[in-house]
């Protein structure tokens, strides 16, 4: 008998040189690659993925205080998943079992059931479609209340973007953001201020010694109403789009607190998101669903060049 994956299932699509895998494990990527060039710094198969690496966060991203908020007249308390700093951090379905619905040459879509559980009342059914075609990886995620009531929603996601660098201090990055958050020391927001100095990155600028854990909102958006972010050294571009009125901020992470042996060597976290941090507590862009209702929005991963 043969051993499991830690990533349970592996599904890949390809299209030319590009290749991706997405696992049974959270129904995120694994692996993103143009030839023998990785796209995102993923991880091994014979791993679990760590540091939220590809996972999809779902039904919020990012954290929420004490695991506490209140919706429809109901105090909820959700499990705290990050003991150290007292959160309920990235949803509920980073480690659960997806199912895989279609999966042809270039297209991929994986399904899961997000049913009521402790501190989450809102049964919805989830859906994200993989397809890579000559402009890169578009990501649709979907989701529907299949409950009899309203529920709160938010999503993000987790990827780590690689141009092929030994450190991500030699990477030049692009956030077209005009603010940033403050956040206390357990990364919960507490108001928010223009961007200045490192955390100025409007231009491309070498990220040499610079530190971000951040999420970045007021987004100037560039064709058909999309932000990019974008990693860049010598030929190599690697760039995360998104819709800017779906996914209103980006959080960008340089791995400083990873691991020793993984400390900015991983590549950067792009994370779209369509709310901040504790949104479920404050109400900050939450997505509210009705019966029946389904939110999508596709966001995506353009690498350059795409040929090997």
């Amino acid at each position: 008998m043969s051993a499991v994956a830690p990533s349970g299932e592996q599904w890949s699509i390809h299209h030319g040189d590009q290749r991706l895998t997405v696992v049974q494990v959270g129904g995120g990527i694994r692996e993103y690659a143009v030839g023998d060039r990785p796209v995102v710094s993923g991880y091994p198969v014979s791993a679990k993925a760590d540091a939220g690496r590809g996972q999809l966060l779902v039904p919020w991203p990012n954290r929420v205080r004490d695991g506490q908020y209140a919706f429809a007249g109901r105090d909820q308390q959700l499990a705290l998943t990050e003991p150290a700093r007292a959160n309920a951090s990235h949803g509920l379905v980073r480690w659960a079992l997806w199912d895989l619905e279609v999966h042809e040459a270039s297209v991929l879509v994986v399904a899961y059931s997000l049913m009521p559980q402790q501190g989450w009342d809102y049964p919805l059914q989830l859906r994200v479609r993989y397809e890579l075609a000559d402009d890169g990886l578009t990501v649709t995620p979907e989701a529907t209340n299949v409950g009899d009531g309203r529920a709160p929603f938010g999503f993000g996601v987790h990827p780590y973007l690689t141009v092929g660098e030994a450190r991500v201090d030699e990477v030049t990055l692009t956030v077209p953001a005009r603010t940033v958050l403050d956040v206390d020391d357990r990364l919960i927001p507490t108001g928010s201020s223009p961007v200045a100095g490192d955390l100025d990155l409007r231009s491309p600028r070498e990220l040499g010694a610079t530190v971000l854990d951040h999420a970045f909102t007021d987004l100037t958006p560039g064709d058909h109403g999309r932000w990019e972010v974008v990693l860049a050294r010598g030929e190599r571009r690697t760039t995360v789009w998104a819709d800017v009125e779906a996914y209103p901020f980006v959080q960008v992470f340089t791995g400083d607190t990873l691991p020793e042996d993984k400390q900015r060597t991983t590549g950067v976290a792009v994370e779209p998101m369509t709310c901040p941090a504790n949104a479920l507590a404050t109400g900050d862009h939450l997505v509210v669903l009705e019966p029946d209702q389904t939110w999508s929005a596709p966001w995506g991963i353009r690498p350059s060049p795409l040929t090997a």
